[in-house]
């Protein structure tokens, strides 16, 4: 089937369809863009999404992250971070093949339709003429004709009249032929622009236009086949990345099958273990007869708080009754006969044993006339709150072992640095001191002697915390003492020394040590205490910066600095271009980050804390 036998009189309406299909094509490009958009778009969500759920650096998540269930969800992000990317590998493949290529093809089709139908249109305007010369033609003969036709009865007339002259006669008939013979000479040319119109518009209607409609029908049948071979693309450009995709998603159920919650449990066992052992039973306690109580160091007496009510006959103990703070040592019982009321310190009312210690600690916290003494206080905690003893010996001795052990392999792998940068500059050295040309060989003495007393730091650092871990360790396996009680959080203190600022605390062995007593530690949220007071403690220092340039500091909350003053770090840049910096105590503030140089202390956070 041809269109240019088939379709011979459609030249409009063929104009219009094949516009129809360049509209159908632009589209599907439209169509394809968007699709592309909506997988950058997704794409980015799904990274956003993933990054949203990133453990943040140095932050407690990432303490959680040992947990296999957690693993299993840090890999899960990871996976769709990479399930992202093969959406974005779409959206690229189907510009590039898709978008791009038809968008090259749209601009092609559309010159060569131009062409075609011009093409069309001119073989139309020379046929048209043709037909105009033969009407033109056919005209002029039929005039000639009429024209000649009179002439020749105005002959015959004149001829037939007696009174005209001879002359006359003569010239009429001479008129006469001359018409003939106009009409002999429009009759040729008639009957040769009728040959030659019927000649064009054979070859018009069965050769020029047959060859211009087959070549737009094959035009369209390839703009047909064109946007059939993209649909195919569309489809494949899917089809290959779902392997990729399908084993982003099996990563993710891997990573859900290698959950294990026995190993999740024995974590929790190792991230809370104190090392202590349960309390033993409670010796019953006969208020019948006037016996003096014996009060043992094993027995609850020592750990239970001042103003506590009497144990419950029959042994059972209250629940969660691990003390906060230690008491002295219990006055004897009152006689018998005695009422509750006359005897001092006697046994408290049901309403008294109940009054939680929170309670009693918050009017202690709220007593004014303690207000005073108890700003020193927070002070000394807020400072322990936020980096706490370099022993560890707040901490229970299980988690206490942890930490130091920890501790230890942190010294030990600095001391590998920097033993590794001094073999580096010793081996340097020896290349120097060989080709003297190399370089200078006593430059690199400087960092040597540094390099080695760092190391020598740390060496102490080590032997000081392996001595606290030898002491740890050897008292964890050797522990005979009666376990105290003690609440969730593992302290230690007496009520009646807070009550007078003093900080007496009880070792974990039930004996009492004045070394102890000068880092009194209470796990109180800070916030508790800001709520109450408005001292705010000065920001540890994370290292040092020396000033490149002198800064004047006219803002609020700028500071300012001469060039070469050197001072300490409190703050690094957040992104804004700004640095925290402090002179002393009561001097700090912000810097541009370009006008210093920063030196950061990797080794201690917390450790250079000026005061």
């Amino acid at each position: 089937m041809s269109w240019g036998t088939e379709l011979w009189d459609q030249f409009d309406n063929l104009e219009k369809h094949t516009q129809w299909g360049i509209d159908v094509l632009e589209k599907y490009i439209k169509f394809v863009k968007e699709r592309t958009e909506i997988e950058l778009s997704y794409a980015k969500q799904l990274r956003n999404l993933s990054k949203k759920y990133q453990p943040k650096k140095n932050s407690k998540e990432e303490e959680e992250y040992r947990y296999t269930s957690t693993r299993a969800f840090l890999a899960t992000l990871n996976e769709m971070n990479d399930y992202a990317g093969q959406h974005e590998v779409i959206s690229e493949n189907m510009t590039s093949l898709i978008t791009g290529e038809l968008t090259r093809y749209v601009q092609e089709l559309k010159q060569e339709r131009k062409s075609h139908f011009h093409d069309g249109r001119k073989a139309q305007q020379h046929i048209e003429t043709c037909w105009k010369q033969l009407e033109a033609s056919k005209r002029r003969f039929e005039r000639d004709c009429k024209e000649a036709d009179r002439a020749q009865q105005y002959f015959e007339k004149m001829d037939a009249d007696i009174n005209v002259t001879k002359a006359d006669v003569e010239k009429a008939r001479q008129q006469a032929q001359l018409r003939h013979q106009m009409a002999e000479d429009s009759k040729a040319e008639y009957s040769s622009t009728l040959q030659k119109f019927n000649s064009e518009q054979h070859d018009h209607y069965y050769t020029h236009i047959p060859n211009i409609f087959q070549k737009i029908q094959e035009m369209e049948e390839r703009r047909i086949v064109k946007i059939g071979e993209s649909m195919k693309t569309f489809a494949e450009v899917d089809r290959q990345v779902i392997p990729i995709i399908g084993k982003c998603l099996d990563e993710i159920t891997k990573a859900a099958e290698s959950i294990d919650h026995k190993n999740d449990s024995q974590l929790v066992i190792e991230a809370f273990k104190s090392g202590f052992e349960p309390p033993g039973d409670i010796d019953f306690e006969d208020f019948t007869q006037p016996m003096k109580r014996t009060v043992s160091e094993s027995s609850l007496s020592n750990s239970r708080g001042e103003g506590k009510s009497e144990p419950k006959f029959g042994g059972k103990s209250k629940g969660k009754l691990w003390p906060f703070i230690k008491k002295n040592k219990p006055p004897p019982p009152p006689p018998a006969s005695a009422s509750p009321s006359a005897v001092p310190n006697g046994p408290q009312s049901p309403k008294q044993q109940k009054e939680p210690l929170s309670h009693r600690f918050n009017e202690f916290m709220t007593s004014k006339p303690k207000i005073h003494c108890f700003r020193s206080l927070k002070r000394g905690l807020s400072l322990k709150l936020g980096a706490g003893p370099e022993d560890f010996s707040n901490l229970p001795p299980e988690q206490r072992r942890k930490k130091l052990q920890q501790k230890v392999d942190e010294l030990n792998k600095d001391i590998q640095k920097e033993m590794d940068q001094r073999d580096a500059l010793t081996k340097m050295k020896d290349v120097y001191i060989k080709n003297p040309q190399m370089g200078d060989a006593a430059s690199v003495d400087h960092r040597l002697a540094e390099l080695g007393q760092n190391i020598e730091k740390l060496r102490l650092e080590v032997q000081k915390f392996e001595g606290w871990l030898a002491e740890v360790e050897g008292r964890l396996p050797m522990r005979t003492e009666q376990p105290r009680r003690q609440s969730g959080l593992y302290e230690a203190q007496n009520t009646s020394a807070v009550n007078s600022c003093a900080q007496d605390r009880e070792s974990p062995d039930g004996s009492y040590t004045e070394e102890q007593s000068q880092e009194t530690e209470m796990k109180v949220p800070a916030t508790d205490f800001d709520d109450e007071f408005d001292d705010e403690e000065p920001l540890p220092t994370i290292g040092t910066c020396k000033a490149l340039y002198t800064f004047e500091g006219q803002n609020e909350g700028t500071i300012s600095v001469a060039e070469g003053e050197m001072l300490y770090v409190i703050e690094e840049d957040k992104g804004d271009g700004w640095t925290r910096i402090r002179r002393n105590e009561d001097e700090e503030g912000y810097v541009p980050t370009s006008y210093v140089e920063v030196y950061l202390d990797k080794n201690a956070k917390g450790a250079m804390t000026y005061i």
